[in-house]
Order: C-alpha cells, then sequence, then structure tokens
C-alpha cells in the first residue's frame, strides 16, 4: 500500500461518538438562532454563554454601554423556558435586597423569610461594580455553592442556577472594583467589543425595519429548564484525557511561575477550564476534549484572575495577551 493510498482510508475513517451529543447540538443551535433574532454580529459572545450554560458556571460581561451585554442574558432567559430576575446593583443596595430577610408574622407569632430575587434560575446582575463590597460580599455564598445562610438556615437555590452579571470597564466614578475572590467566582469574562462596519450597518437596518417596538417579541423558548439540568450531566461526562489534563495543568502552572504577572490562577480556574472545555466540545458534538477547546477556554477563564505586576502594567502590556502567549509557550498534546 502506497502512502497516498493510506492517506486517503485514514481520511475516510468517521468516529462515532459514544455519547449522543445529537439532541444537545441541535437544541443549542436553536437557542443560538433564537438570540441571534435580535441580537447581531456577537457570535463568540452567544457560544460563551451557551458554553457557560452547560458547564454549569457564571458569566461577567464586561463591554462599554450598548454593545447588547444586558439583551444578550435577557434573550437567554427567554429562549431557555427558565425563571429569570434582574438585579440592577446600586450604592444603596443592601444584602437583603438580594437575598432576602426575615420578617416577623404576627399571625403566626414567628420570623417567616422573605426569599430575594437572587432566587431564581437565571439571575442577571446588572452593572455588579456599582454596589460596595459589602453588596458584592453577599454573592459569595450562593455562587459558589448554589445556597445562602439566613439567620442560621441555609436554603438551596432551585436548579439549574446561574448568575450572569455585566459591568463597564470605561466608567469608574460611582463604581466598586471586583475583589479577586469575587472575580474567580465567575467561570468567564467576556469582553464585548464594538460591532464592525457591516454588523453595525445590520443593526441600524434592523431597527428602522422593526414593526414592532419591542424587538424581543420574536423570541421564543425552545428548550426546559428540565433540558439543561440533563444536558450538563451530559457534559460532565465528556472524555477527558490524561495528557489533555496535564496540558490544562501546565498552562496554569505557567500563571504562577510568568514574570509578568503579580497574582496566577488557583486551581479553580484550572477546573473551570477543564468545565468549559468539556461545554466546548459538545456544543461542537464532540464526545472528548481536544487542546483547541482548552485554548477557546482558556483566555475567557484565566483573564479576570490574573494581575499584570506594575512594571509590565505600566508598559501597557495587557492580561489577555500573556494567556495568549502562555498558551503558544506551553507544548500542545499529540
Amino acid at each position: 500500500m502506497d502512502m497516498e493510498t493510506e492517506q486517503i482510508e485514514i481520511k475516510d475513517i468517521h468516529f462515532e461518538s459514544r455519547i449522543d451529543l445529537g439532541e444537545l447540538q441541535q437544541n443549542m443551535d436553536a437557542v443560538r438562532l433564537e438570540l441571534k433574532k435580535v441580537i447581531v454580529g456577537q457570535d463568540k459572545m452567544i457560544d460563551h454563554l451557551l458554553v457557560a450554560m452547560l458547564a454549569n458556571g457564571h458569566v461577567l460581561l464586561e463591554g462599554v454601554p450598548g454593545v447588547a451585554k444586558t439583551i444578550a442574558v435577557k434573550l437567554l432567559a427567554k429562549a431557555v423556558d427558565v425563571k429569570f430576575s434582574r438585579i440592577q446593583f446600586t450604592p444603596d443596595l443592601m444584602p437583603s435586597d438580594i437575598l432576602g430577610t426575615s420578617v416577623f408574622d404576627l399571625k403566626k407569632t414567628e420570623f417567616e423569610f422573605r426569599p430575594g430575587p437572587v432566587f431564581s434560575n437565571l439571575v442577571l446582575i446588572d452593572e455588579v461594580n456599582r454596589s460596595p463590597a459589602k453588596t458584592q460580599a453577599a454573592l459569595f455564598e450562593v455562587m459558589d455553592e448554589r445556597q445562602i445562610t439566613i439567620d442560621g438556615n441555609s436554603y438551596k437555590m432551585d436548579t439549574p442556577f446561574l448568575v450572569m452579571a455585566t459591568q463597564n470597564p470605561i466608567e469608574q466614578e460611582g463604581t466598586y472594583r471586583l475583589p479577586e475572590a469575587q472575580l474567580d467566582r465567575f467561570m468567564f469574562k467576556v469582553v464585548i467589543d464594538y460591532p464592525g462596519l457591516e454588523d453595525e450597518y445590520e443593526i441600524i437596518r434592523r431597527e428602522h425595519v422593526a414593526v414592532e417596538g419591542d424587538k424581543t417579541v420574536d423570541v421564543k423558548a425552545v428548550i426546559t429548564g428540565a433540558q439543561i439540568m440533563e444536558y450538563q450531566g451530559i457534559v460532565r461526562r465528556i472524555i477527558v484525557e490524561k495528557d489533555i489534563i496535564e496540558y490544562i495543568a501546565k498552562i496554569v502552572k505557567n500563571t504562577r511561575e510568568n514574570p509578568f504577572l503579580y497574582l496566577g490562577a488557583s486551581p479553580r480556574a484550572s477546573i473551570a477550564i477543564l468545565n468549559a472545555s468539556k461545554g466546548f466540545a459538545a456544543l461542537r458534538g464532540r464526545d472528548f476534549v481536544t487542546p483547541e477547546d482548552i485554548k477557546d477556554s482558556a483566555v475567557v477563564v484565566l483573564q479576570h484572575r490574573l494581575i499584570v505586576s506594575p512594571e509590565k502594567e505600566m508598559e501597557g502590556l495587557k492580561v489577555e495577551d500573556i494567556v495568549k502567549q502562555i498558551i503558544e509557550s506551553v507544548e500542545v498534546p499529540r
């Protein structure tokens, strides 16, 4: 057998998926199409939202006003038939305004817990950096453990439970920087840029020809919360080979030893890359993780967890650039 014939035969081999991902992929495509009825471009942002949902991870959306951060989350909640809450963070917001509070019932002569808006399936926190540390800290337990503790009593969140927060990176007046412990609880930080010329044209054109004032009116629920729970279980079973796990470990270890970084990534980041890469694989119809899935996960998982050393920050070096350098420097498993 000559080399040319052998190469042709190898190309003709079709690997069957050991986990049936057909329904998952079909329904995620349906959710994507619903979002794209309103959102123009921003394909990466949409994919990151879908992957985070499949991987059961929280998302921080960062971008200047008007780039569809809030509307994207609202549309996702509409396309997925789940309970949705929106909390507008302000400087005077108190933890009880988010979590709920105990109220004395005169008829029963006892305190009764009144749940706050965080008791939902998909929680949108608008301008998360508008509230001070005390209010931000109220999210620590609920984001990490999917429960809250009030007056010594624990209350579990309904599943699925996802927090998606937005923040504006430009305006600093009246904002409070998110502490590292808070940032670490977000699986992804998705940075949304301005649309290109063609997308800008399409946004304006759609607005011009729109008959209905509400652009979201055509977006319909195409999937249920129960199906999301089922798909999250499937994603957890995605196959990850030993050399892929080592690849993740080497990337994260490099962040801790990199001379350009003041703060490296924690083991929570390693687990986030693992889970996110499974989500990317499932979204692409594969039941196994590849190095490309790791590369696509690494930047959005790591960019909000690392701190550039002061001298390099003064030189204008960004975390995203350092993460990309690290990925390029670590040997890709074959």
